[in-house]
Parts: structure tokens; C-alpha cells; sequence
């Protein structure tokens, strides 16, 4: 069997990693000229995971030479370049092959290029991400501001800020980090926040010679600190879906942290969220609550009516004026797969019609009516507090598992069983009732309120359950003859 993977991306080169060594053939198609994701699509100032690099790794390419505990934007695409070619994979990658959908006919994928060309494959896996297409309000007279307008995901460098009176736009975690780093240029910050986010410290340091040392000659060291950073993610996730006592420890955190950085009551206050902890995106700084405090900063609270040309202007009137207008506004991150088409055998689109009611897939993984399709990062497998590193490696193994067993088995295609897919929804949703996300809005929830992103357990609990893939949940079938034409 051969694969197209769509993205090279973290996701995509996982996946492609394992399917070179369990010896299948693959092509990656990415539509940029150079390989990264949202990691390299995202060059905004202060640019940075918030998972400690040791972890926000592949566990087959340690790295000893991390510059810092949590490492900015260019490290982590210079590692990930850098390991792509080591082991080979950049070679896998076909640039400026902009996908626009895929059909399954005659059993094959038929994956259409932007321009008309045509790739087949016998397995289809798109890794596109859940973060990769920006999210930007539709905010009446937009289109009139006189100056420079754009989201953070496509940061415009030739933009010089300083000096300027500058309009940011949202408050999430993008935000979190550029707003400390532009605020000591600009000559006047508005920053619009619909709702404030929790913010605890952000352990970071700078790696010395002699942690370098460390973890290149005595590399059970380096695994002790990936493993006690993989414990503290299973902590954290636990906080926001089953142990309270956690999420009020780490809410005391955050409130002592806001209190300690934040010394004006009336700023404090706005700053203070009304929704428990986790139920929106958790954020890690030590600069961002201090660069509020600064002068020449301003937090607006009020609702956007409108930007005119000169400015924006809130519900109570009045109009603050702007030079620069930046949207820290996030991403679709419940669209999935946006904007492919992809029709199963009898036509069906997934998006529009087999996820009408919202995305879903078995495992996050396997959709019934979709053979020898395979998501990377798909529904209901994000994480509120862990490494998404990690659960691409376990998707990964499932992926090349479950062809093998097809392989063994003499099987051309795989098919999840509807009732396997549908027994796991309801398990998933009802699990994550219970969760912290179901009591505000955000971007893990449909419009509907159904939470079509994230994973309602522990990573441990997701390895567990893609690590031996069961062949009797899908429908194996021989190749079909092909339709005459």
C-alpha cells in the first residue's frame, strides 16, 4: 500500500516517520515552500510553546542542545527541520502541492492539487492541524482603516510599530505572547478583551553548558526531566477533567500571580476571569500581565461596534484611535480539515454532510464511510495540558498498525464500523459533561456547544487505547474491480 500524508507539519512528519519504518511507501504534500506548520507560519514576536522542549519533542530524536526549558519559534523549526532531514523525511515532501480535496473511486484516494492535478494513493492521511487557519471577527468598516491590518499568524514584519498607536484585538494565547514584546515600542497600546485568561508562571530558564553537558553524556538525565514534564501534563489535564482539588490549586496559582503582578484593584479586576480555570486555554507568562500595568496601555473592555478609518469604536461611543490594528484573535480550530473536500465512496462529503453535526472520528482517528482514511490530530484529540507531540506519536503507531494488519490480512481497505464510531462519540461526549470546558464558551466547542476538540482523559488513557489496534472494529474489504469508463 502507498500513503499520501497532507502536511508537513509536526503531524505530518510523524506520521510519515512511522509508515517509512514499518515500510510503506509515502508522499507528503505540502502546500508552503518549506516544511514546519504553524511553526513556521507563525513569526509573530515572542513566538513560543508553552510545553517544555524536552517533552514538545519526538521521543525517537532527543535533543540535547534545547537553548531554553520553554524554546521560541525558530528553535523548534530549526529542530524540526534539521531532525526531518537527519532521518530522511524532508525527501518525502512534494512543495507547492496545494491540496483542495479528495475523492475515494475505485479504491484509491484521487487527491486533487490546486491547478488540476491528480495524486492517488491507497490511503489517505491528512495531518493539517487544528491551528493553522486564522480566526478574524467580521467587525463592521474593517475594510475602511487607513493603516496596516493583520492577525498574528501572518505577521507583517514590515510594519515598523514603534512609535505608533496600536489596536490588538484578543486576548489568547498568541496574544499573551507578542503584546509584552511590542508593548515597549509602540507609543500607545488598546488592547480589546472580551474575556480574560487565566495566566500562571511560566517556569522558563535559560539552558547553560552544563545542562548541555548533562543531557548529552547522561541522557538518563534528559528522560528524567521529559518524564517529570509528562507527569505534570497528566496533572494538569487531570485538574480540568476530573480532580477539582487540582484546578482550585491551580487557580490559587493564577490569582496569586495576577495579584502579584497586577497592583491597580480596577485593573486587577478586569483582568480576573468569572469562568473556571481550564475552561479556556491555560496560559504561561511573566511579562504579559506586567505590560498591562505599564503606561500607555490600556485594557478595553467595552464591545466592538465598529473601525473606522481611524480608529476603533466601542459600545459606549467612544472611538479610540489606532495606526496599526493586529488580531490576536486565535484560529478555526473546530472547522476540520477547512477548506479540503474529501467524499467518500458514494459521494458523501465529510464536512458538510458526515459532520454535520460536528466533527467526530473513531479514536479521533477513523470515520465510518471514509475507507483507508486516517486523521492526524483529528476530533476529539487535543490536549488542555500535555504534549500533542506526544499523542501524534501514539496516532502514528495506530495508523501503521492497523496497515499492517490489513497487509497480513490480505485486505485493500479498512472501514471503521459506524456502531464502533457512534458507541465512542457517546462515550466522549458524555465524558467531557463533566469536564471544565463545558462552562464557558471557547474555541474547543462548536457553535452548538459540543466540544469537538479536545480528549476528555489522561494521554496515558489515549496510548492505551490506539496502542493495539482491533482489526474487528472495521470492515476489511479486497480491492474492487474498477469501473469501466
Amino acid at each position: 500500500m502507498d500513503v499520501v500524508v497532507i502536511g508537513a507539519g509536526f503531524g505530518g512528519l510523524t506520521a510519515a516517520a512511522a509508515l517509512v519504518r514499518a515500510g510503506f511507501g509515502v508522499r507528503v504534500l505540502e502546500r508552503a515552500d518549506r516544511l514546519g506548520g504553524v511553526w513556521r507560519d507563525n513569526t509573530y514576536p515572542g513566538a513560543a510553546c508553552d510545553v517544555p522542549s524536552q517533552l514538545y519533542s519526538w521521543s525517537w530524536a532527543p535533543n540535547s542542545a534545547w537553548p531554553r526549558r520553554y524554546s521560541g519559534q525558530a528553535d523548534i523549526l530549526a529542530y524540526l527541520e534539521r531532525t526531518a532531514a537527519e532521518h530522511g523525511l524532508d525527501r518525502l515532501v512534494r512543495f507547492g502541492a496545494d491540496v483542495v480535496g479528495a475523492a475515494f473511486r475505485d479504491g484509491r484516494w484521487h487527491v486533487e492539487l490546486a491547478g488540476g492535478e491528480v495524486v492517488t494513493a491507497d490511503v489517505l492521511v491528512p495531518a493539517v492541524g487544528q491551528l493553522s487557519r486564522p480566526s478574524v471577527p467580521d467587525i463592521a468598516g474593517v475594510e475602511r482603516f487607513a493603516g496596516p491590518v493583520f492577525h498574528s499568524a501572518e505577521w507583517d514584519h514590515d510594519v515598523d510599530l514603534r512609535g505608533k498607536r496600536v489596536a490588538v484585538v484578543g486576548t489568547g494565547a498568541s496574544a499573551v505572547q507578542f503584546v509584552p514584546r511590542i508593548q515597549p515600542l509602540v507609543a500607545h497600546l488598546d488592547l480589546y478583551q472580551r474575556t480574560p485568561p487565566w495566566v500562571v508562571p511560566k517556569p522558563d530558564r535559560a539552558y547553560t553548558a552544563a545542562h548541555h553537558w548533562l543531557f548529552r553524556h547522561l541522557p538518563p538525565v534528559r528522560a528524567a526531566g521529559r518524564a517529570g514534564v509528562w507527569l505534570g501534563g497528566e496533572a494538569l489535564t487531570a485538574a480540568f477533567t476530573s480532580a477539582r482539588p487540582l484546578a482550585k490549586a491551580v487557580e490559587a496559582l493564577a490569582r496569586a500571580h495576577l495579584r502579584w503582578r497586577v497592583p491597580d484593584p480596577a485593573l486587577r479586576a478586569a483582568l480576573t476571569p468569572d469562568y473556571p480555570v481550564g475552561c479556556k486555554r491555560l496560559l504561561f507568562s511573566n511579562d504579559y500581565l506586567p505590560a498591562l500595568a505599564k503606561p500607555g496601555v490600556d485594557v478595553v473592555t467595552e464591545k466592538i461596534t465598529e473601525v473606522t478609518g481611524r480608529g476603533v469604536v466601542t459600545g459606549d461611543g467612544v472611538e479610540r484611535p489606532a495606526d496599526v490594528l493586529i488580531w490576536g484573535t486565535g484560529f478555526q480550530a473546530t472547522d476540520f480539515l477547512a477548506p479540503l473536500r474529501i467524499t467518500g465512496p458514494d459521494g458523501t462529503d465529510l464536512r458538510s454532510r458526515a459532520w454535520a453535526g460536528g466533527a467526530r472520528a473513531h479514536l479521533g482517528l477513523t470515520v465510518p464511510g471514509f475507507p483507508n482514511l486516517f486523521l492526524v490530530y483529528g476530533p476529539n484529540t487535543n490536549l488542555g495540558g500535555n504534549s500533542i507531540i506526544f499523542m501524534l506519536e501514539q496516532q502514528a503507531r495506530y495508523l501503521t498498525r492497523v496497515l499492517t494488519g490489513m497487509r497480513e490480512r490480505g485486505a485493500a481497505t479498512a472501514e471503521v464500523r459506524r456502531e464502533v464510531a457512534d458507541r465512542f462519540d457517546r462515550e466522549v461526549q458524555g465524558r467531557l459533561r463533566h469536564s471544565a470546558w463545558v462552562a464557558c464558551d471557547s474555541w474547543y466547542r462548536e457553535d452548538d456547544g459540543r466540544i469537538s476538540t479536545n480528549w476528555p482523559g489522561l494521554v496515558a488513557e489515549y496510548r492505551r487505547r490506539t496502542r493495539h489496534p482491533d482489526l474487528d472494529e472495521f470492515t476489511l474489504a479486497p480491492r474492487p474491480a474498477a469501473t469501466p469508463t
